[in-house]
């Protein structure tokens, strides 16, 4: 990730034709790094945040942040160096705790929501903390890093296969080994989600677009003119992986992401001023949404919702109520939309406004009923929204939001070294990737997921 450590892993596999070297990482881990462990661990555990060995959350259970966590402590020096590089960023959970002092006051405290919503936001901080320790200040080789990640993405999918043939071949000891092993299972008949659904080894199977275009289609972009050899190996990761998934009908939404992607993809790929490029690239882009209506046409729930609109499908609805309900809740307090209702206080909002958003849904011809039964089942710890900035809204306000976003531009454009110097943030590549965080973070909103962190620290590498 650091240009220095791509020149000096570049030259180092060049003299060897190519073949994968581990020895100057093994070196550099027994003599400077030995708390490296922790790093790789939590790069190995990226791709596992929907098991029982996780930390609880009410719709993940990740391991890396605790991880990176770990190693942040380990090279506490070094984080306060990166805190300084990242100050907006690390301030923002303090700027959070003072806008929840209102809500607090007026609905109370949930202790145990407060916590996992304050660890949520310290879990960013962990992994952008823990990428700057490692490759923007000890500049660590990041080929090996690397290697881990693509083998534990692999394995994965190879996971998610297993799943898929278990699932139709009934082999009952594998289905119940995978329900007993996910915290939210979609594997067996007795899933409450909606069983006989592989979801490799994620919360659930709509989070695949995320890891796949949030944080692997960003890597392949920083491997470009770089080491082609590892930006091979994440596309045709990337690419099997989202075959795979469509195929093995894995999900709907990874139809939509990959469509999304690919779009993306495409504009970051091509030159546009070069006039044959530039034909190309629209060639693409029309191929790309055909593509995409095709998918529409084939996929069931796609055309359900295509058809009947949005209570079509019951997961695409259900995203709706459980996202209306709490905004509909900063309605009937307006001063809630400027602080929220305090970190941990969703439930509050929700229960404040499912009766609005159920009169509002049966008004526009949908069944209001739903939205009044999700504020009734559910509690402080397992209340969730999900998408659409509702978590952040909900709790810390339309203030939280902006300052969310204030810090994470401020960061991201903050120059550390006088290469990079006089070279502006925004080239195409960062718009783009910019694009599709905030369209993956509006289908799976988490707090502590890697993409954002990842963009973070990396958008000052993409500088021409």
């Amino acid at each position: 990730m650091n240009q220095a450590c791509v020149h000096n892993d570049t030259i180092d596999a060049g003299n060897h034709h190519g073949r994968p070297q581990y020895r100057p990482f093994l070196q550099f881990l027994t003599t400077q790094e030995r708390n490296v462990i922790w790093l790789l661990l939590a790069i190995a555990f990226l791709p596992v945040d929907g098991t029982t060995l996780g930390l609880y959350a009410p719709f993940w259970s990740p391991i890396s942040p605790a991880l990176f966590a770990v190693y942040c402590l380990c090279n506490w020096r070094q984080l306060r160096i990166a805190a300084n590089r990242y100050l907006p960023m690390f301030l923002l959970p303090v700027a959070c705790i003072i806008l929840s002092i209102p809500g607090w006051l007026k609905f109370g405290i949930h202790l145990n929501a407060a916590f996992m919503s304050i660890t949520g936001l310290l879990g960013v901080l962990a992994t952008l903390g823990a990428i700057a320790i490692a490759f923007g200040i000890k500049r660590i080789p990041w080929r090996t890093p690397l290697r881990i990640l693509i083998a534990s993405y692999w394995f994965s999918f190879g996971v998610g296969v297993v799943q898929w043939l278990s699932i139709h071949l009934h082999i009952k000891p594998l289905t119940d080994y995978f329900a007993h092993l996910m915290y939210r299972q979609y594997i067996n008949e007795s899933s409450v989600w909606g069983g006989g659904r592989l979801q490799f080894l994620f919360a659930e199977p709509s989070y695949i677009g995320m890891h796949l275009f949030g944080v692997l289609l960003p890597l392949m972009w920083l491997m470009r003119g770089r080491d082609r050899i590892y930006a091979k190996r994440l596309r045709n990761l990337i690419v099997v992986y989202a075959i795979g998934s469509v195929l093995m009908q894995a999900g709907t939404r990874i139809v939509l992401d990959s469509v999304v992607a690919l779009l993306v993809a495409i504009i970051v790929h091509n030159s546009w001023y070069d006039k044959k490029q530039r034909v190309r690239g629209i060639a693409q882009l029309l191929g790309a949404v055909m593509l995409g209506l095709l998918g529409v046409l084939a996929d069931s729930r796609l055309s359900s919702i295509a058809e009947n609109g949005a209570e079509g499908d019951g997961s695409f609805f259900a995203r709706i109520y459980q996202s209306l309900d709490p905004i509909c809740g900063l309605l009937a307090h307006p001063w809630t939309v400027l602080t929220g209702y305090g970190a941990g206080n969703i439930i509050n909002a929700v229960w404040a406004g499912a009766q609005h958003a159920g009169r509002l849904l049966n008004d526009l011809g949908m069944n209001g009923s739903a939205a009044v039964g999700f504020a009734a089942g559910m509690n402080a710890d397992t209340v969730w929204t999900m998408c659409a900035y509702t978590s952040v809204v909900a709790e810390y306000g339309l203030i939280g939001l902006v300052l969310l976003v204030i810090a994470s531009i401020v960061s991201m454009t903050r120059v550390f070294d006088t290469a990079a110097a006089g070279h502006g943030v925004w080239s195409k590549t960062v718009i783009c990737w910019l694009v599709l965080i905030v369209y993956l973070y509006i289908q799976c909103e988490n707090y502590a997921f890697a993409a954002l962190p990842l963009f973070i620290f990396a958008a000052s590498k993409l500088r021409k």
